[in-house]
């Protein structure tokens, strides 16, 4: 890992999503893996930062709309039917990265799976000089998979910290993993924290 040109990906760990006050908590949607993911991130994060590691947190994000409804996709609706207005509102609470992992330099709204759509990410990594990206976050099979699919067509190098990812369920989090080896890199946070050190 070469610090000036890393870039170390959060995704989507978010009040709304990771809170029990959060708009997924609320609902009763979490998994034991996706609730343990800050904790076991948070030494990861501290060591990046410590490097010079660019720390860029992803943000899901509802866009207000008309009456400051949510414009929510149909296929998240019909999957999520409990989100509610103000929910991953921009600027909210839920929408924020949970405590355990801030502060990050850089913080990027996305308002699908991939954090490349119709988002600043690709040019915020440029601008930063960054070749390679190393990522973290939820789901395994959603926003990561998207996110380091669209970076490998960018040619972006990526790495996938398998061990710092999280799905609804162990299965999907895995065969996720096992999709991305053709397109990343698969690491640990072990493997990562003692790359970090070494140098």
């Amino acid at each position: 890992m070469t610090p000036q040109t890393s870039a170390l990906i959060l995704g989507d760990l978010q009040n709304d999503f990771l809170h029990r006050d959060g708009a997924y908590g609320r609902a009763g949607v979490s998994s034991p893996a996706i609730a343990a993911l800050p904790d076991k991130l948070a030494p990861l994060v501290r060591a990046a930062r410590a490097r010079g590691v660019l720390v860029v947190a992803t943000l899901f994000t509802l866009v207000p709309g008309r009456g400051g409804e949510p414009v929510i996709s149909p296929h998240l609706k019909s999957l999520r039917p409990f989100l509610r207005k103000g929910d991953f509102a921009p600027g909210s609470w839920g929408q924020q990265l949970v405590d355990a992992l801030a502060p990050v330099d850089i913080h990027v709204e996305k308002i699908a799976y991939s954090a490349f759509h119709a988002s600043r990410l690709e040019w915020v990594l440029r601008k930063c000089g960054v070749e390679h990206l190393y990522v973290a976050g939820i789901v395994t099979n959603g926003g990561v998979a998207s996110t380091v699919r669209d970076a490998h067509v960018r040619e972006f190098d990526c790495t996938v910290i398998a061990d710092g990812c999280a799905a609804f369920s162990d299965e999907l989090h895995r065969a996720a993993i096992e999709g991305l080896r053709p397109v990343a890199g698969i690491a640990t946070i072990g493997e990562m924290m003692q790359a970090l050190t070494q140098r």
